[in-house]
């Protein structure tokens, strides 16, 4: 599976996620694109870092960046991975692209100590009153139309957050974003963008 989002990515996405990454740490970076988030760690953390991406232009374009990048689909799970091999996996923008969503959760907190996720937000207020119009929403965080969408899941975060409590994961932390700011106020309407920070 590769990452239709890796352009989309906000500098706020990097760097929040680093704010919970600690120097030196391991770094897995699942549907990674181009490689430019792991690149940002390793330059702002010296990270040891590995991405997994199936999208042959971007295996390219990590090579190019210096990122160490295995291609696998991430459908088939985490399987080549050992319990614990990493401080943190992460899924950046990607996560609505899934279709065995719990199952990469758990597999992700498996060979991870913390599982970092974001996506976009589909219950953001400008996406409601696109449905509302009788149109599906197109934004920069959906920026395709229904008929060439890579994505296979449209949720809330009002959704997963009664995920993480159906599956008893762990929410350590939560950040919301509107236009590259952080939202506070009521977010399942506000944001358009959640990262999250999981354990197990």
């Amino acid at each position: 599976m590769s990452s239709p989002h890796t352009s989309m990515r906000g500098r706020f996405d990097f760097e929040s996620i680093a704010r919970w990454i600690v120097p030196g740490e391991r770094v897995l970076d699942l549907g990674c694109g181009d490689g430019a988030l792991l690149a940002f760690l390793k330059r702002e953390k010296n990270i040891l870092g590995h991405g997994v991406e199936l999208d042959p232009d971007n295996l390219t374009a990590c090579i190019r960046n210096g990122v160490n990048v295995l291609q696998f689909d991430l459908e088939h799970g985490l399987s080549s991975f050992e319990d614990g091999a990493f401080d943190h996996v992460i899924m950046s923008l990607s996560l609505q692209t899934v279709r065995h969503t719990v199952p990469l959760l758990h597999e992700m907190l498996r060979v991870g100590r913390e599982a970092v996720v974001s996506f976009p937000n589909f219950g953001f207020k400008p996406h409601r009153e696109a449905i509302a119009a009788g149109r599906m929403p197109v934004s920069k965080h959906l920026p395709y139309q229904w008929f060439d969408t890579p994505n296979v899941r449209f949720f809330t975060i009002a959704d997963f957050d009664a995920l993480c409590a159906n599956e008893r994961i762990q929410i350590r932390e939560r950040l919301a974003f509107a236009y590259g700011e952080l939202v506070n106020a009521n977010p399942n309407l506000n944001a358009e963008v959640a990262l999250y920070r999981l354990g197990g």
